[in-house]
């Protein structure tokens, strides 16, 4: 733990002094800045529902201890939140409007510091992060009701599941497990049942009963699935490919207006490795699907299957003809850039290369092939609880996640922005980085989001 009381006396008095120098000068970014303090202010000790507390990073102690990421949340916040927007609001809306792309940047929020806690009881390592027992308990009240608040359970899964419990949030989250206990066994049995039905009439059949259409795609998800998280060995199993397989192809068949597009094949891989945990102890990379029955593989599947139609029914023209979806998010990703960091925007546009050359692969495969793997888990938590929100969402994170090179991407040219884009320093992430990308997407959402005119074009 830091030693703060020393700390907090002399920065008091530091900016007493700071204060009275500066009492009669009152400029856009001093006002700014000074919003900021105060939304800071209104965070300290408290929580935002779902989401991450804001707090600066100190750069005077150089050896932090461990960051332990638990969080407890409170759902009647409410006041704090409408006093953070009311501040932002005012911020952006002084009569001169500054140039706050300079200031955004120097307000990074970090995670702050907790004492470590207990963790709840873990089935796998996987995407695990710790979580007081504080947090394990209201996951348990808000899942053990008869019927689950949503609202209440995206609140809590918004900052990280515990692992355990993983597989039965993201059920409920995606709509897929319907929130009232007593159905909720019969409806997975039907869609069990439903999925093993569309298996066997689709997918299990000779090729002579396929259309030539279908031959191809078939065939393109067959050279794919090889392909899918080629890091991790256990996609490298042939019946982890071959349950891959079934699952693309009999969603490709049952959602026509698509079919199967390159990147979708990434998207089930989350649901694999979470749903998967239910049956197989330890790190993924000591995994062997043929310890598992067909019985329990076909239970995998089916539930990889139904989330991700969930998931994907909520960004059809993400996949349709053309992808019209990411292209539109692209945009928006490029205006959200150059209002939060004009430099970076600029630098990048003066090199000549477009957001689309390295942004479509973010939208079109959720980052999945842009951080470790053992991160995606916790990641998507944070995508599964925005629900209905998330397109627009991803806008932000991944803006938050661009800007993470803020400073590297000012100074390379065409050729050395593509190669860093592609390869991205981020083989040694840990959930320190993940969340300061999501918490400062947070902080740039609250903002505009409240001011929606400043993402406006021209």
């Amino acid at each position: 733990m830091r030693n703060s009381n020393n700390k907090s006396n002399q920065s008091s008095g530091g900016e007493e002094h700071h204060n009275s120098q500066e009492s009669s000068i009152s400029t856009p970014e001093s006002r700014f800045n000074q919003t900021l303090r105060n939304v800071q202010g209104l965070l300290k000790g408290r929580s935002m529902p779902g989401k991450v507390l804001l707090t600066r990073r100190s750069e005077s102690n150089t050896q932090e201890p461990a960051l332990n990421y638990a969080r407890n949340f409170s759902y009647n916040d409410a006041e704090t939140s409408v006093s953070i927007s009311k501040a932002l609001e005012e911020a952006f809306e002084s009569p001169s409007e500054p140039n706050t792309s300079e200031n955004l940047n120097n307000s990074k929020p970090s995670i702050p510091n907790v004492e470590n806690l207990p963790k709840g009881p873990p089935k796998s390592v996987i995407g695990a992060r710790a979580t007081d027992s504080a947090r394990v308990l209201k996951f348990t009240k808000v899942l053990s009701g008869t019927t689950v608040i949503l609202e209440k359970l995206r609140e809590l899964a918004w900052s990280g599941i515990p692992p355990y419990m993983r597989p039965d949030v993201w059920r409920l989250l995606l709509g897929y497990a319907p929130s009232n206990s007593d159905r909720r066994e019969g409806v997975l049995r039907r869609k069990r049942l439903e999925y093993l039905d569309c298996v066997s009439q689709y997918y299990d059949i000779p090729d002579t009963e396929r259309s030539d259409d279908e031959i191809n795609m078939l065939r393109q998800i067959s050279v794919d699935c090889p392909r899918t998280v080629p890091d991790v060995s256990f996609f490298q199993q042939e019946q982890v490919q071959k349950s891959l397989e079934r699952i693309l192809y009999t969603w490709a068949i049952r959602h026509p207006a698509s079919g199967y597009v390159q990147g979708i094949n990434d998207l089930v891989t989350p649901f694999l490795v979470v749903f998967l945990s239910e049956f197989l102890d330890g790190s993924v990379d000591s995994w062997s699907i043929s310890e598992l029955s067909t019985d329990q593989i076909s239970t995998v599947e089916a539930d990889c299957y139904w989330c991700l139609s969930k998931l994907l029914d909520g960004m059809q023209d993400h996949y349709t003809f053309a992808q019209p979806g990411i292209q539109r998010l692209v945009f928006k990703l490029k205006e959200l850039v150059r209002r939060i960091d004009e430099p970076v925007s600029r630098h990048v546009e003066e090199q000549g290369l477009e957001f689309l050359q390295f942004a479509f692969r973010w939208f079109n495969c959720l980052l999945i092939r842009e951080i470790p793997f053992q991160l995606i888990s916790r990641l998507w938590d944070t995508y599964l609880a925005e629900g209905d929100a998330l397109p627009d969402f991803l806008v932000y994170i991944f803006a938050s996640f661009l800007l993470t090179w803020s400073e590297e991407l000012k100074k390379l040219d065409f050729q050395e922005l593509v190669m860093f884009l592609q390869h991205l320093p981020t083989n040694n992430w840990t959930d320190k980085e993940l969340e300061m990308v999501l918490s400062r997407a947070f902080m740039w959402h609250s903002m505009f989001n409240s001011s929606p005119r400043h993402l406006a074009t021209g």
